[in-house]
């Protein structure tokens, strides 16, 4: 029958596949010239960002929008008017959401470029950036939900169903509520962790006896670059119930120590001295701390902690090595009998008679 329909109205059917493919060529090539010369003219990174992101799902949506339009004057039968109509509501529905969800991605791109996280002090940056990701894949996920409920809704058989299912609405929820327990728990951590941030993207994390930067933030996990390039895959309620260590919650700088044990005949002032001068030669410390202390003694040797300031976590690590190599070096080269080691007391035995 559908097909009898068809054959009957393929004239204006044709008229409609013509306007549409016609609209559409028009609007690629004209529409996208004049907007490429006029996103070159400018040095602002927005009007670039919707023109590379959005022009395609705002093509088709425009596309769409005209064919719907255009299907009354056509003056085809009720029954091919109607299912024709339908389909081309449902594709604009679509593309209506694929543009939505593109605008989140405009959204990103401006913030990156306002919000380097590439400086120094980056603190602000990483917030943002963290808030955004989550909040963007939030509401990519809402858009996706609606568009999908939207269509289905479209349909007369599933908007009868839906008086149905809303008589026994609270039932259904207490059913989903207790199947999905999990589900809506995860959702909820990650808004709680785009809220009250915990964690934020690059952050100098410890978890699970591992050292890491946070490198991707998701609605159900968290991907930590660990520092021999291995990623560690966490999920996002492990931040909510247990706790870790975050290195860079107010700021990226740290305290470096570095421990050597040398013998009580070696002078502590001259290693202080020398921990100084190889301080302020290296291109690691900021300037700020340089301690250094006796903390422990014991029998045979003595503890001495060097301590140090670096600008992140990273340097702090180098300026460790760097230190303990250094001072190292300087006691075996300046103080070799400094070295630790196990004293005795020799006794000569009387003779037998």
């Amino acid at each position: 029958m559908i097909i009898a329909v068809i054959l009957e109205n393929w004239r204006r059917l044709a008229w409609l596949l013509g306007a549409a493919v016609l609209v559409g060529l028009v609007n690629h090539h004209a529409v996208r010239a004049i907007l490429a010369a006029l996103t070159r003219r400018t040095k602002n990174m927005l009007d670039d960002s919707l023109f590379r992101h959005c022009f395609g799902p705002l093509q088709w949506t425009v596309i769409w929008a005209v064919v719907l339009f255009m299907l009354p004057a056509l003056q085809l039968s009720n029954g091919l008017e109607s299912t024709a109509g339908h389909i081309v509501s449902l594709l604009l529905i679509g593309c209506v959401s694929w543009l939505l969800i593109k605008v989140t991605y405009v959204l990103e791109d401006y913030v990156i470029e306002r919000f380097d996280v590439g400086q120094k002090d980056n603190l602000a940056a990483r917030k943002i950036h963290t808030q955004l990701r989550v909040l963007k894949r939030i509401a990519s996920a809402i858009v996706g939900v609606l568009a999908l409920g939207t269509m289905v809704m479209t349909f007369e058989r599933v908007r009868q169903l839906g008086t149905t299912i809303l008589a026994s609405a609270g039932i259904i929820g207490i059913v989903v509520g207790m199947a999905a327990q999990r589900t809506i728990g995860t959702f909820i951590a990650g808004l709680q962790i785009a809220c009250t941030q915990p964690i934020r993207i690059d952050d100098v994390v410890i978890v699970e006896n591992e050292w890491g930067r946070i490198e991707e933030i998701t609605l159900s996990y968290v991907v930590v670059k660990i520092w021999d390039l291995r990623r560690l895959i966490v999920p996002i309620t492990y931040f909510i119930e247990k706790p870790f260590q975050n290195w860079t919650r107010r700021t990226a700088e740290l305290l470096a120590t570095v421990y050597i044990y040398v013998d009580y005949t070696v002078p502590v002032e001259v290693v202080r001295e020398q921990l100084q001068r190889i301080l302020k030669d290296s291109e690691l410390w900021n300037g700020k701390v340089c301690v250094l202390q006796v903390t422990n003694t014991s029998e045979r040797t003595i503890e001495l902690r060097a301590l140090m300031s670096a600008e992140d976590a990273s340097k702090a690590w180098s300026l460790r090595c760097e230190v303990r190599e250094k001072l190292v070096e300087f006691v075996r080269e300046k103080y070799p009998q400094g070295l630790p080691k196990l004293r005795a007391e020799l006794e000569q035995l009387p003779r037998e008679l």
